[in-house]
Formats: C-alpha cells, structure tokens, sequence
C-alpha cells in the first residue's frame, strides 16, 4: 500500500496544509493515518476524497456540506462497480504521478524534462 505525506498532498492539490486538515475535520471519509512520529499518512483513498471534494468545492461550487452530502450519495450507490474500477485507475495514475514527481528534473538529467541544452 502506498502511502504520501502531507507534503506530497499539498503539492498535488495546490491547496495549503491548514486547508487540508480542515477538510479531514469536516468530511470523515478522510482519515490519515499516522506513522510512528505522528505525522500525517495518505493513502491513496484519501487523495482520491480529497482530490473529489476539491472539485466539488472549486469547479461544482458546492457549499462543504453540500459536497460532504454528495461524496457520501457517491459511495452508496448502486454503481459501485464502475466507480471500483475509475477508483483503481486513479490509484495507479497517483503511483505514476509520485513516482514522476519523485524523479525531478535533476534527477532525469540534461535535456529529459527541462530546456537545457544538452
């Protein structure tokens, strides 16, 4: 099971750390685990709420409850398993998406991601 810190969240919703954990108050769906120094640990569960509500919220203008309300028809209707299916292709392109993130363009080198001359 992959897991993100706060910090990968941040930069993959655009949002700001207080934002976030306000969120994780007001939609019990997001719950983080935590590691053994007590930081906050997603899974890839969690982003697919946040990175959701975050559209409900910015490109639907739902009010919080409204999208708290909306998030929860989404996950008891009855087609549970197209949405397990969209679920698990989100999943893989998070794990894509870090593990691009992860490389940078230090590490891909000259000319591979950048306009360095090479």
């Amino acid at each position: 099971m992959t897991s993100y810190g706060i910090g990968d969240v941040e930069a993959l919703l655009g949002l700001k750390v207080h934002v976030i954990r306000y969120w994780e108050q007001e939609i019990p769906l997001v719950q983080p685990k935590r590691d053994r120094f007590g930081r906050r640990v997603y899974s890839n569960g969690d982003i697919r709420i946040l990175l959701r509500l975050k559209y409900l919220l910015y490109d639907r203008c739902f009010t919080l409850k409204g999208a708290r309300e909306e998030l929860f028809r989404e996950l008891s209707g009855s087609s549970a398993d197209l949405r397990a299916h969209i679920d698990a292709l989100r999943s893989e392109l998070l794990d894509l998406y870090f593990t691009v993130h992860a490389w940078g363009p230090a590490k891909r080198g000259p000319g591979k991601g950048d306009n360095t001359p090479v």
